[in-house]
């Protein structure tokens, strides 16, 4: 996989100087996948013929002559969430397992633009719920850095083929730190934009108002290039936001001097792995080196932020997920008694219990008498973690933190306590919930296992989160290390 490890801009040159074509990068990537996947298990469906018609197609091109984009001949894995015309989109949900799309989400219509090559459908928890992805109905998938441990969830299937080598980036969905925490886990970089910068038209919807697409990639100066190409403004999606989109690239500079950090002090308390806050001084004294400047800041109700996001996102899930029935959508359960009967077959038999279990709470939390006590508190309280993110940016340019509490967890460890599950989550969940960008990057290794470095901006600031992450990068090795698979 020499290939992959070269920088996009080298692999760009590459092509273009003839070193290589797109038909040896399409082939470099599906002989790492059949040498890799049965000890990683990234890929739940491979795109070969799709892929290798498509290479052929822009080896014809190259031949041409004339200018390309960069992202052109790369090799790139999509979550399974995120629909493909032609090509099955299961997320990893039995419900979902015979489901062809006729139509491409406009991320996947975006990369198709750029001329990048779709390798195939990850592996994910069913219907992104979960932060593992042992909830995937199919097959968990694992860590390439050790694989008796999670590979993290819910776009655990799209980071770990990236930290595998397998594809040269892919595309993750974001919900409470589906893209960040995996990242974190499998060593690699994972960008969850501002909500509505990248649109949502095609993503099967878990809760609409925290999803968020977004690129897992080797480096920072990768993720600027795939975010180049799949942010901005569509009117498939309602909740697309209508700016301009600057050119990310320019961002990375190196240059962090004056740059103002605020810590939370709530992301460095109780229950943060000490290895972990030890990786994360480190790379403060980094930024210190480049002439940034950091202190505590507190973000106060940071604590009440698991307990929201799981009444929010499941009651959105319990909404969003009421169209699989059997009828409209999904697969059908046979010999129902009548309709409610052919419902509650469909569904019983469709769904996991990570799914049933949030569902159930969703419809709980939206019940009448229960709304006003759940729901609309849950909401009240949103407001009041977003106010928290506004005053500390009113004084800083970022926050850092830790991206997870501990690094990745063995398989099976906490597979039946899904209250210490859910918690993995409190570093990434309080952003999700204010809808703000935040990009984790490796910032160092603790027994072995790689640790990530959260950093989070102001909406719609990309630029500034890339920019820092970018002069991290520079001045250390952390994202050099690979898994030796």
């Amino acid at each position: 996989m020499a290939q992959f490890d070269l920088r996009l801009q080298d692999i760009h040159n590459g092509l273009k100087d003839k070193q290589f074509s797109v038909s040896e990068l399409t082939e470099a990537s599906f002989k790492r996948i059949a040498d890799t996947d049965s000890a990683v298990q990234a890929f739940l469906t491979l795109n070969e013929e799709g892929a290798r018609a498509q290479a052929a197609e822009l080896d014809k091109q190259l031949q041409a002559g004339g200018e390309r984009g960069l992202l052109f001949g790369l090799p790139a894995g999509i979550k399974d969430n995120i629909v493909t015309e032609g090509l099955r989109t299961t997320c990893a949900s039995q419900f979902l397992r015979n489901y062809d799309p006729i139509y491409d989400a406009t991320v996947v219509r975006k990369l198709k633009a750029a001329q990048s090559v779709a390798i195939g459908k990850l592996n994910m928890d069913e219907f992104a719920m979960g932060g593992s992805n042992e909830n995937s109905s199919f097959f968990a998938t694992r860590n390439p850095w050790n694989t008796e441990y999670v590979p993290g969830g819910s776009s655990g299937g799209s980071a770990a083929s990236v930290a595998a080598g397998q594809v040269y980036f892919s595309l993750g969905s974001d919900t409470g730190g589906s893209i960040r925490q995996p990242a974190s886990y499998c060593g690699i970089v994972g960008l969850k934009p501002t909500y509505g910068l990248v649109s949502r038209f095609g993503l099967v919807a878990f809760a609409s108002s925290l999803d968020q697409i977004g690129p897992l990639t080797k480096n920072v100066e990768d993720s600027a290039y795939v975010l180049q190409a799949i942010a901005g403004y569509d009117q498939m999606d309602s909740t697309s936001a209508n700016v301009e989109i600057p050119d990310y690239t320019s961002a990375l500079t190196g240059d962090v001097k004056g740059l103002r950090i605020g810590v939370p002090k709530e992301y460095m308390g109780q229950g943060v792995d000490p290895k972990v806050k030890e990786a994360v001084l480190a790379a403060l004294k980094v930024y210190e080196s480049l002439g940034a400047t950091w202190e505590e800041v507190s973000m106060p109700h940071t604590e009440y932020a698991v307990a929201t996001y799981y009444l929010l996102a499941s009651s959105e899930a319990s909404s969003n997920l009421a169209r699989f029935d059997g009828v409209r959508y999904g697969v059908r359960a046979e010999n129902p008694e009548n309709l409610i009967d052919l419902y509650r077959k469909s569904r019983s038999e469709g769904f996991g219990s990570e799914v049933k279990r949030r569902i159930m709470l969703g419809t709980y939390a939206l019940s009448s008498g229960y709304y006003d006590a759940y729901y609309k508190k849950a909401q009240q309280v949103r407001t009041l973690i977003k106010r928290d993110f506004d005053q500390a940016f009113e004084k800083y340019d970022i926050l850092i933190g830790p991206t997870a509490p501990t690094t990745a967890f063995r398989i099976g460890e906490q597979v039946g306590d899904p209250l210490t599950m859910y918690l993995n989550d409190i570093l990434t969940i309080p952003v999700s919930l204010a809808g703000v960008p935040a990009v984790s990057i490796p910032c160092g290794l603790a027994e072995g296992m790689p640790v990530g470095l959260q950093i989070i901006g102001k909406a719609f600031d990309e630029s500034t989160v890339l920019r820092a992450a970018h002069a991290f990068e520079q001045n250390t090795d952390h994202h050099k290390a690979r898994p030796q698979l």
